[in-house]
């Protein structure tokens, strides 16, 4: 594989909603460009960057992939992300590694959740960016609608540079506002088009277009708008280098058509991102951290080599493979490197370009550019490496918690024994995966964006591991609490043959504030419990509040204080003590008003804004408390505090509630009281459930 200079690079990163066409758009750019003999579909399951069984079975992009293409003797470093709100957050892990962005939008359904959710992250890593309408080719789309739509939701500084010759099944061309020449295609051809003047039909709309594109050019520099007031236009050159310094700064967004599975207006497409979008090295030096201090270093090849990873594939047989940006300087095959997080030296055995899933050896990539590297020892996503002498470390990207989790129960004695490896080998290449065990319910609990992303995991344990396991809902982890007042005395005494049992002691039982935990006070005064007996009363409330007293979940936030009892000089013991504790307390919960506490999740909810009414009406039938609304163009955003034992089935009822257009985030917030009617539901479940587990134990 040739080795190509800083400049001569561009890292695109491929975004937009779900089935917006981007695979296929991806697939067609490496056709156009030569890297593939053919133009692969994902409906046929061949395309370069949607490899994964689980990907080619569901017909949609789970993890972001990299494909690499030349064009005009230029490398095109193409980051194919993930659409769908399950697994957008690998979109936002890998944008690190792009210098600019194109956002594909669905030439008939137009602006839709994600597209928004996506273009939040190009602004967040500011990345030039531009809007490709796809699919122009199918029935019910609509080229002027679709612009209409982006302009509406993300402002008039959204200028097409193309419109298309046709629609529907009859589009067959594109006319270039910038150049004003026509570009006919052949559907399904080689993507490159033939030049020529414009159809006489649409002179009018394309010099229309022409002129707005020119002002838009114009403004926000001085000499230009100078040129434009003088001339009344601009000269082609001109326009080029004002649209591109235009870019850059974040003023003009373009707006351009193609049919990706088509492969209409591929070759314009790689043609403006070689001319319009920078090469890594004319975009803002990356900051990152040296000792603790910021440190700037130039992404060039005279720098000292660093390296950001910003990927890792679990690969069941080349073992972990990290994607790595090359931040400064030129790194060599078999180069000795040092992991700046964990201090740990690291050989670059066979580094790489990747073609999807292949692994193209090189010997050397230059600063700016994205490689590969198989089997190091304990570098993860977001870690840096380099240099030992010139160390740098540069930020790792933050996600958002996960949204939901599930119980995950191991089929077989052998499938327990290696549940936890396997998944732990899959959470190193998924950053937003959360796996441990409830310390109460004692179930294993998996946690991720959704009951998508989670069954993909359960497919690759079994597919990649040959772990089977079954999902289940969580048990909710209740507790118990009081809101009362007791005053009570616990008195243990035994005799038996010889020494006795004797234990006697008064406490005072009071709530405390959520959250606040326990509290032991010692109020014994005059030696009427000795001090050495005053933990055993300690301990025997700590323990017995562990099984509580409604429905046997552990009892939080209360105070106990003891003030008074009695002893024996030879039958009192710390025994004595703990068993008689052990009575008070629960002769305390008797009249102290027990309740049932429930965990309430702060949830956000983001859906098109026509669904706010019926979303709101749901949460309200889920006990949940609307917390605050806000509205981000055609996106309501919904905040709610709700129980979450009503939250366990959210997620496919909200998609069925938006034809799967909304998404949202829960984390837990807080502990509340359990209404009385639901209370007994759960009190008298608990206690068939601990009755059966009796009779099973007999």
């Amino acid at each position: 594989m040739k080795v190509y200079e800083g400049i001569e690079i561009r890292n695109v990163g491929l975004v937009g909603h779900g089935h917006s066409g981007k695979t296929s758009l991806t697939a067609a750019l490496l056709y156009t460009s030569g890297a593939t003999n053919r133009l692969t579909k994902v409906d046929e399951g061949s395309t370069v960057t949607d490899y994964d069984e689980e990907e080619v079975a569901r017909k949609i992009t789970i993890s972001t992939a990299l494909a690499t293409g030349e064009w005009k003797k230029k490398k095109l470093n193409l980051l194919d992300t993930p659409g769908f709100n399950t697994f957008i957050h690998d979109t936002k892990v890998s944008l690190v590694a792009a210098d600019a962005a194109m956002v594909v939008v669905d030439g008939i359904a137009g602006v839709e959740v994600q597209t928004e959710k996506v273009w939040n992250f190009c602004e967040e890593f500011k990345l030039p960016a531009a809007f490709i309408i796809n699919k122009l080719d199918r029935e019910r789309s609509s080229f002027d609608r679709v612009l209409e739509n982006i302009q509406k939701v993300f402002g008039k500084n959204t200028i097409p540079i193309q419109i298309p010759i046709g629609s529907e099944r009859d589009f067959k061309g594109i006319i270039d506002l910038v150049t004003m020449k026509s570009y006919m295609y052949t559907p399904g051809g080689d993507g490159k088009g033939k030049e020529g003047e414009i159809p006489a039909e649409y002179a009018d709309a394309a010099k229309l277009g022409h002129e707005v594109l020119v002002e838009a050019v114009a403004e926000g520099n001085d000499e230009l708008l100078d040129e434009f007031f003088r001339e009344g236009t601009l000269p082609i050159e001109h326009i080029i280098d004002g649209m591109r310094q235009a870019i850059k700064e974040d003023r003009l967004f373009p707006v351009l058509c193609c049919s990706a599975t088509c492969n209409i207006g591929t070759d314009l497409l790689m043609d403006f991102i070689l001319e319009h979008f920078p090469a890594p090295a004319e975009r803002c030096p990356p900051k990152g951290l040296t000792n603790g201090m910021e440190q700037v270093r130039k992404m060039a090849d005279q720098e000292h080599v660093s390296l950001f990873v910003y990927k890792t594939v679990a690969d069941p047989f080349a073992g972990r493979v990290s994607y790595f940006k090359v931040m400064s300087g030129v790194v060599k095959n078999d180069a000795n490197v040092v992991n700046f997080h964990t201090g740990t030296a690291e050989r670059l055995a066979h580094i790489g370009v990747l073609q999807g899933k292949t692994l193209q050896p090189v010997t050397e990539l230059r600063a700016g550019d994205l490689g590969a590297v198989a089997k190091l020892k304990d570098t993860l996503t977001g870690h840096t490496m380099g240099e030992k002498a010139f160390p740098i470390e540069y930020p790792s990207v933050k996600l958002q918690e996960p949204s939901i989790a599930f119980a995950v129960q191991a089929k077989s004695r052998q499938d327990e024994d290696r549940m936890g490896i396997a998944i732990h080998k899959i959470m190193d290449e998924d950053p937003l995966l959360r796996f441990d065990r409830d310390p109460q319910t004692k179930e294993f609990l998996l946690a991720g964006g959704g009951q998508q992303h989670i069954e993909v995991i359960v497919s690759r344990l079994k597919k990649r591991y040959q772990v089977d396991v079954a999902l289940k809902a969580p048990k909710i982890a209740y507790r118990e609490t009081i809101r009362g007042h007791a005053d009570v005395q616990g008195r243990h005494k035994k005799q038996t043959g010889g020494h006795g049992q004797f234990g006697d002691c008064w406490i005072k039982m009071d709530p405390l504030p959520r959250g606040a935990g326990f509290e032991f006070a010692n109020e014994v005064f005059g030696g009427s419990i000795p001090r050495n007996f005053i933990p055993a009363v300690e301990k025997g409330i700590i323990e017995t509040s562990k099984n509580g007293f409604l429905a046997g979940f552990p009892m939080v936030d209360f105070k106990v204080t003891v003030y008074d009892g009695s002893y024996h000089d030879v039958d009192s013991s710390e025994l004595a003590f703990k068993l008689a504790a052990r009575k008070a307390f629960k002769a305390g919960m008797a009249t102290a008003k027990p309740v049932l506490l429930e965990p309430v999740m702060n949830v956000e909810v983001q859906a098109p804004v026509e669904y706010a009414g019926d979303l709101m009406g749901d949460m309200n039938s889920r006990r949940g408390r609307i917390a605050g609304m806000e509205t981000k163009g055609t996106t309501q955003i919904i905040r709610a505090h709700a129980p979450m034992a009503e939250m366990l089935t959210y997620q496919n009822d909200l998609i069925s509630m938006t034809q799967g257009r909304a998404s949202f985030t829960m984390e837990f917030d807080h502990y509340d009281y359990v209404p009385a009617l639901q209370a007994d539901k759960i009190i008298a479940a608990a206690k068939a459930a601990h009755t059966g587990e009796e009779e099973e134990e007999e």
